[in-house]
């Protein structure tokens, strides 16, 4: 399955700008699902909630030093929606996680910092909401440096990412819609 940008609803000017900026890149950049270090790709994120939607799985992450929601690469897979629910499983050791929806619940465009592997470059992060049960135990991959359930009302304790605060509030929304 192909994802399907037209299943994202902009909710803002910050939606509406990073529909656009991802639209225009995978028309135009052949490598776009790749996992090359020396140009921009695609990403897949799992925003994991659990069934009463009060608390989010974040992963602290090895390499960024920081917490973040779940996610990763697509490696040529262009199903960026099975990427996500694969990086979930992946970093969280969950056993069962349920996407909430196909469409996706946000799209975010940042920086990743020159390293070792390659200059700095893009991630048009496409992210879908999931659900798992936190009385599954988490288990902490060789990519993190813990992993948590953190209460959505205490997020701003763990993290002061733009991108992830606004799933939070974007969340909220789904609830009552």
């Amino acid at each position: 399955m192909h994802i399907d940008l037209a299943s994202f609803v902009p909710q803002s000017d910050r939606d509406l700008e990073n529909h656009l900026r991802i639209s225009d890149f995978i028309a135009g950049e052949p490598k776009a699902f790749e996992n090359d270090p020396v140009t921009s790709h695609v990403t897949g994120s799992a925003f994991v909630v659990n069934a009463e939607r009060s608390h989010v799985v974040l992963t602290h992450h090895r390499k960024l030093k920081r917490w973040l929601q779940l996610g990763g690469h697509c490696d040529g897979v262009r199903d960026v929606l099975f990427v996500a629910q694969r990086e979930a499983y992946e970093e969280s050791g969950l056993s069962w996680i349920r996407p909430l929806s196909s469409a996706i619940f946000d799209i975010d465009i940042h920086e990743i910092p020159e390293n070792a592997k390659g200059p700095a470059h893009l991630h048009y992060d496409m992210r879908f909401l999931f659900e798992a049960d936190m009385r599954d135990p988490l288990k902490i991959t060789d990519e993190s440096d813990d992993l948590a359930w953190v209460a959505l009302d205490r997020l701003e304790d763990y993290t002061d990412e733009h991108s992830v605060l606004v799933m939070r509030d974007k969340l909220r929304g789904f609830a009552q819609g």
